[in-house]
């Protein structure tokens, strides 16, 4: 059951509105229930979960506006909040962002490394600010954000004062390498005070205005803060709203067609399946070198983007038998598991990039190292099993991806797709399961 204390909490220091991701709001009242999902009523007016607010914006699965009773509704934008008067000189001429706990277990650029739901949403702001940004790294300093980075375990807040003061004057002297003088910059700092108070007083000495948005701000609000201006974080399994009918394949769509939602293999295989071990959907997404490989083995112009879709646990629509299989079974083991035999889109890319490299058969480490190397991917975990099936032949049929041969029409390319395929499949799977893998 719904707990709406901490909404009531939060709402008391909103003077007039604020927008909350889904995904935080569920997270901050313990899990919404199921009419909020499938009812519209169960937002409308006034109600003992938010008292004193009225909801002037509700959209399922994405956020909620809360404004309060004889508030004028802000006019959709970023939100800003200012702490400092020089805030409202312009916008800001850097931003620093402060690293996180949770990581990943492999090493990826910094921007990538954090998984805290409050480091993407810094990320994400930074962003779409549109101007240079930076990680506060307590390992390594001031980092540029596509600095490739290994996991580390140091925490700045429980590092001996000594390191800390250590630690600001490095990160100082590293900006000021990177962006030159300091003298009448706006600089704003998304990060806790373990990490503003060892470079504030130097950053003004330096000339600075410092901007800290943040300040005071605990996690709740921290996360709030940035609204619905931050995108779905890329490591987060993305979830259908269980109320969600499985016909409405808008929702579908819009989250496998995110680019910014798709993640490398190596960052998948590093979330251990957590949130995986469930049916739904996934589509792959191939980068521009990538896509030349596959225009050349196919003969034809391929692009880059969204190439592969298909379904993980749907329940057999002949038996009625309810699949095992799972997305993190289906992409880690079938996918990226180095048998081509056992998947068909495997067999795909295998098949056109044998033929582009001249090979005779198609080379089972190097079609995974190039898979790591030029793909990427979304997973998109769907409650409802039992219409899967039929989900997936909407959404195949709405996205048309170009490697799929299933329930996409024909064209000159897919015949040259199953040619190769033919050319190159060293068995017959006919021991395999017959749907899309």
């Amino acid at each position: 059951m719904a707990d709406w204390t901490p909404l009531r909490t939060l709402l008391a220091g909103i003077d007039s509105e604020v927008t909350l991701p889904w995904n935080d709001l569920d997270d901050l009242v313990g899990g919404l229930p199921r009419s909020a999902h499938a009812y519209a009523a169960f937002w409308k007016g006034t109600r003992s979960g938010w008292p004193g607010f009225t909801t002037s914006s509700v959209r399922v699965g994405d956020s909620v506006t809360f404004t309060r009773v004889g508030a004028s509704p802000r006019p959709a934008a970023p939100p800003q909040v200012t702490n400092h008067p020089a805030r409202t000189a312009g916008i800001a001429d850097l931003i620093l962002v402060g690293c996180a706990k949770s990581k990943l277990s492999v090493p990826a650029p910094a921007k990538d490394l954090y998984t805290s739901p409050l480091f993407r949403k810094g990320r994400r702001y930074a962003e779409a600010a549109g101007v240079a940004w930076f990680v506060l790294s307590a390992e390594h300093g001031l980092v540029s954000p596509d600095e490739m980075l290994a996991p580390y375990d140091r925490r700045l807040a429980k590092s001996e004062s000594a390191y800390r003061q250590i630690w600001g004057a490095r990160v100082v002297d590293q900006l000021v390498s990177e962006v030159g003088p300091l003298k009448g910059k706006n600089l704003e700092v998304h990060a806790g005070s373990a990490y503003v108070a060892p470079i504030r007083r130097l950053l003004i000495e330096f000339g600075a205005n410092v901007l800290e948005p943040l300040d005071g701000l605990r996690l709740g609000p921290r996360l709030a803060w940035y609204g619905s201006g931050g995108l779905t974080p890329a490591m987060e399994p993305r979830v259908a709203p269980p109320g969600l009918p499985a016909t409405d394949v808008s929702y579908l769509i819009a989250q496998l067609t995110d680019s910014a939602g798709a993640v490398t293999p190596a960052a998948f295989l590093a979330t251990g399946g957590d949130g995986l071990r469930l049916p739904g959907l996934y589509s792959w997404w191939v980068d521009d070198e990538g896509a030349l490989d596959l225009s050349r083995g196919l003969g034809a112009t391929i692009a880059p983007g969204l190439i592969y879709a298909g379904l993980a646990g749907a329940t057999r629509s002949r038996s009625g038998r309810r699949s095992k299989n799972t997305l993190w079974g289906r992409i880690k083991t079938m996918h990226l598991g180095g048998r081509h035999e056992f998947s068909t889109f495997r067999l795909s890319l295998g098949s056109v990039l044998a033929e582009a490299r001249g090979e005779m058969e198609i080379v089972e480490q190097d079609l995974t190292a190039w898979m790591h190397e030029h793909l990427r991917l979304i997973a998109l975990p769907v409650t409802d099993a039992d219409t899967l099936g039929e989900v997936e032949t909407v959404v195949l049929l709405q996205l048309d991806p170009l490697l799929n041969l299933d329930k996409v029409p024909r064209n000159p390319v897919r015949a040259q797709l199953s040619a190769l395929r033919k050319k190159y499949g060293r068995k017959r799977r006919s021991a395999t399961p017959s749907s899309a893998d």
